[in-house]
């Protein structure tokens, strides 16, 4: 089953809470585990939100970051690259509930680390979403726009 495909603006209203697009809405949970699903259904009102390099913003649901956590859990504490990896992951991540309307409160830290002010573009990137300032994808987009086709040659 196809994951978050897609892109939607929308806006953070003045409290800070952003509208979880309705198509990637009816799309939370159909791919997590059954297994997962029994363990975890009280789990699946929130999303894990993390602050990325490039100034953007991820969603991820519960199973997808249960799944990136066994991986960080993997890494030891007592080598300092390591050990460096997992504080910067753990300081850039929160975990966001879904209200009744669909919305999610993003901290003033967050919106900080990506520019947003009023308006976002979300992104469904498969196993995530991505949240950015439009300036700044646009921004990014232009910068990159001749190295699509290298990229893709490279991987594809």
């Amino acid at each position: 089953m196809a994951g978050f495909i897609g892109k939607e603006i929308h806006a953070v209203d003045e409290k800070g809470r952003l509208m979880i697009p309705a198509r990637f809405r009816r799309k939370l949970g159909k791919g997590a585990s059954d297994d997962f699903l029994e363990k975890a259904s009280e789990q699946l009102e929130g999303l894990y939100i993390m602050k990325a390099p490039d100034r953007s913003l991820e969603l991820y649901e519960p199973f997808i970051w249960a799944e990136m956590r066994k991986t960080i859990s993997a890494l030891s504490d007592f080598n300092p690259e390591e050990r460096l990896l997992k504080t910067l992951m753990y300081e850039s991540l929160e975990v966001v509930e879904i209200d009744r309307q669909g919305r999610v409160a993003l901290s003033k830290e967050f919106l900080d680390h990506a520019g947003i002010t009023k308006e976002v573009v979300i992104i469904g990137a498969d196993t995530k979403m991505i949240i950015w300032d439009p300036e700044r994808l646009q921004a990014v987009l232009l910068e990159n726009a001749g190295r699509f086709a290298a990229l893709a040659g490279r991987y594809f």
